[in-house]
């Protein structure tokens, strides 16, 4: 009888430690596997700021100034392209010099425009199933209107700013008017629906400020700041520009930031800093 159960109890180990089988496998795969998802990296422009201390609620950068760099981005994905931010106005491109604004804070520069620079990687404006803006400031919006056949993904705080009354007599409302198929959001979104392309609610830079996570294969997770952060000092002492629309919001936002870049393990890539900007490879390559 001993010998009998010894056998039987061998028996049900080897089928509990018995294979998976293949199919179920391919189900576990697939449910793990992430999609292939492509970061492209593009210049919009230069910002030279010529009055550094606007970045600061108090007199910490007084008498400074900094060149920005001013990125969009493309993120490629099975079910559809999303450009992220707009670089600045396109009117600037030709210009035989850097233009300074009335009030001599910023000098700006863009040498090429996104229909030229997107065909380096075979795509054109049609080819966008998405345009998604951090925000609605000038160098963040330039060739937003070229995307006028793509769904525009907007907070509703931001596009109720962008599109009042008073917004419509400036060149900031004009960057974004012909975007007429839009989607508002209240809150996180994901894009695509599988947790690998996800736009982050981060208001107070403007009302309706967002920055953009996505899950890289083989890079790993990555936050886009928008203009959450413009600098490393700044998201180091938590520095607020005095221009934001709200400071309480904003701290809150970096708070829950780094709360979730933490949680994920994500790479942060401060998108005005032009350090962050030289680590990404640039278009036709690409992060994956």
């Amino acid at each position: 009888m001993k010998k009998i159960l010894t056998i039987v109890c061998t028996i049900l180990l080897l089928v509990a430690c018995k294979e998976v089988p293949k199919k179920d496998k391919e189900v576990v795969s697939k449910e793990r596997k992430k999609p292939e998802v492509k970061l492209y990296t593009f210049s919009g422009g230069t910002v030279l700021v010529n009055n550094l201390e606007l970045f600061s609620q108090d007199t910490t950068y007084h008498g400074q100034s900094k060149e920005f760099a001013d990125a969009f981005y493309v993120i490629q994905h099975p079910k559809g392209n999303l450009i992220w931010d707009a670089g600045l106005p396109e009117g600037l491109v030709g210009l035989s010099q850097p233009f300074t604004s009335p009030d001599g804070n910023f000098t700006v520069s863009r040498k090429d425009s996104v229909t030229h620079q997107l065909s380096s990687i075979g795509l054109a404006p049609k080819d966008f199933k998405y345009i998604a803006l951090s925000h609605t400031h000038f160098d963040h919006s330039g060739h937003a209107n070229v995307f006028k056949e793509s769904t525009w993904l907007v907070q509703e705080e931001e596009f109720n700013f962008i599109t009042s009354e008073e917004s419509k007599k400036t060149d900031n409302y004009k960057a974004i008017k012909d975007l007429n198929k839009v989607k508002k959001l209240h809150g996180d979104f994901d894009v695509f629906g599988d947790g690998s392309v996800v736009i982050k609610s981060m208001p107070g830079h403007t009302p309706g400020h967002q920055t953009l996570f996505v899950d890289l294969a083989e890079h790993g997770p990555v936050l886009l700041s928008g203009d959450l952060y413009h600098l490393y000092e700044n998201r180091r002492h938590k520095r607020v520009p005095s221009f934001n629309f709200d400071v309480d919001q904003t701290l809150a936002s970096m708070e829950a930031f780094e709360a979730f870049a933490k949680e994920k393990n994500a790479k942060v890539y401060i998108q005005h800093q032009k350090e962050d900007f030289n680590k990404m490879p640039k278009a036709p390559e690409y992060l994956k």
